[in-house]
């Protein structure tokens, strides 16, 4: 079973983390500045498809470590906490990707929109390095249910991630003009989801250790 503690913090963590601006949001964003919200919204649901390749990468890899080697599945726990803590850093350090420039983008049929969503996600080595470090965190390897663990996690984590997806779709495609004219905002955000990342990360070390 998936104790409530995990999924309290699996919640919390995979929320921060769809919040955080990466290369879908980036992707999403800038389809919506130069397309109007119906494009990236059409560019989130291509992100949606690519995650599954994600997902499934992740249950069957992370399946085959499970049986070969629990020790080896908790040496990637701790690695995947001090992964948390890793991006908290790069989000406090780092500066907002979201450029004005973003809304010259040419324009693309909605076909193209969608097919290029899913090639973003699925050619994203950080979504897959993610899945792979943060998805153990969340789950009990002693319950033969483990692989329905992983993936309804992974599933939940795309599902949440294309939600606000769109909401950032609809928000920026009638707001470009805030947008462009308030980076501070995002800037703020990151640093905020940064720190708060960080304190989870350090949580879940401590969780994996006990």
């Amino acid at each position: 079973m998936v104790y409530m503690q995990n999924l309290y913090l699996f919640f919390i963590a995979s929320l921060l983390l769809n919040l955080t601006p990466g290369n879908d949001m980036i992707y999403v964003a800038s389809r919506s500045m130069s397309q109007g919200s119906k494009s990236g919204i059409v560019s989130a649901l291509g992100v949606f498809i690519g995650c599954f390749v994600h997902i499934i990468a992740a249950v069957f890899g992370l399946s085959i470590i499970i049986m070969k080697s629990v020790f080896l599945f908790q040496m990637i726990k701790f690695i995947g906490a001090g992964y948390l803590i890793y991006l908290g850093i790069k989000a406090i350090i780092s500066k907002s990707n979201l450029s004005p420039q973003i809304e010259h983008l040419p324009s693309l049929s909605k076909w193209k929109l969608l097919k290029q969503g899913i090639i973003t996600n699925v050619l994203n080595p950080k979504v897959a390095l993610f899945f792979l470090s943060f998805l153990p965190q969340f789950i009990h390897v002693e319950t033969p249910l483990y692989k329905l663990q992983l993936f309804s996690l992974g599933l939940w984590f795309d599902v949440q991630g294309t939600l606000i997806l769109i909401i950032v779709a609809l928000l920026i495609g009638r707001t470009r003009n805030f947008i462009k004219n308030n980076q501070k905002f995002w800037k703020v955000q990151e640093k905020v989801t940064g720190i708060i990342l960080i304190g989870l990360g350090i949580k879940v070390a401590l969780s994996s250790s006990k």
